[in-house]
């Protein structure tokens, strides 16, 4: 029978993410084989492999390039909340999304982040994985934002401008895209088949109340501008009534500025 050291016990617990007395006990039932130990876990219809785990919690963490011209965000997902919340766990976030912010690398593959994913993983025992990731860059003469939703750690916004938009604004127009979820920033950026189908079913509805062809066309028309007012970024009101009442287009007109891009990530969201 192979020696069961302490190394032995804590590579099958880094492959497990069982505990030290579990690991210990299923190596001595195996002889010290290591594979072995790993089917003893998996007879006992444990998931031995960390990463057969379902890792559906995890937060967003955003970073600014050190020249202020590139923002990323990353999706860092884990088994569980209680591992989201903590610093370890934080840290593999932010490495990876300072790696991206500085150029547009696969995050998962940067040495340091790497390494903190591994020693989470090692020290928690849950499956600790990169997720989604996204990066923007500013315009020339333009400007990036960063918006974090607090509350929850799991809503990130990136935004490129065109302009100064001030510190107060990204903070707004961050809040506003995370809470209302537009389906892009422009009526373009909506799939044309999806315009044509919602703008038909808006001209037969009105022709079923017996208006003719030439009305019910205008009657959809209207209709269309409020298909739009829901889903595109720029005909959305503004959230907070208290600070603009009015459009996204016309907040960030009065504001002086033009948002060329953003990108909105959420955890668990596709």
């Amino acid at each position: 029978m192979a020696e069961i050291t302490a190394k032995l016990v804590n590579d099958l617990r880094a492959k497990t993410g069982q505990a030290m007395m579990e690991c210990k006990k299923a190596l001595q039932e195996t002889g010290g084989d290591l594979e072995k130990a790993i089917e003893y876990f998996r007879k006992k219809g444990v998931k031995a492999s960390l990463s057969e785990r379902a890792a559906t919690e995890g937060r967003v963490m955003g970073a600014v390039s050190p020249d202020g011209k590139a923002a990323a965000l990353v999706e860092v997902n884990c088994n569980t909340d209680f591992t989201a919340k903590s610093e370890p766990f934080a840290a593999v976030g932010n490495a990876a999304a300072a790696a991206l912010a500085k150029s547009a690398v696969d995050v998962s593959g940067v040495p340091e982040v790497k390494a903190e994913l591994t020693k989470v993983s090692q020290t928690t025992g849950e499956n600790v994985v990169i997720g989604k990731s996204a990066r923007v860059e500013a315009p020339v003469g333009g400007k990036v934002g960063l918006y974090l939703y607090g509350i929850t750690g799991k809503i990130g916004v990136i935004m490129a401008f065109t302009g100064n938009p001030s510190d107060d604004l990204v903070k707004q127009l961050g809040g506003h895209i995370a809470f209302a979820k537009p389906a892009g920033l422009t009526r373009e950026s909506v799939p044309a088949d999806l315009v044509a189908k919602e703008r038909e079913f808006a001209v037969e509805q009105a022709k079923a109340t017996g208006k003719p062809q030439q009305i019910a066309e205008k009657i959809a028309e209207g209709k269309m501008s409020a298909f739009f007012a829901e889903r595109v970024l720029l005909d959305q009101e503004f959230f907070n009534a208290q600070v603009f009442k009015g459009s996204i287009a016309n907040y960030l007109k009065q504001n002086g500025v033009t948002l060329e891009k953003y990108v909105r990530i959420e955890v668990g969201q596709g």
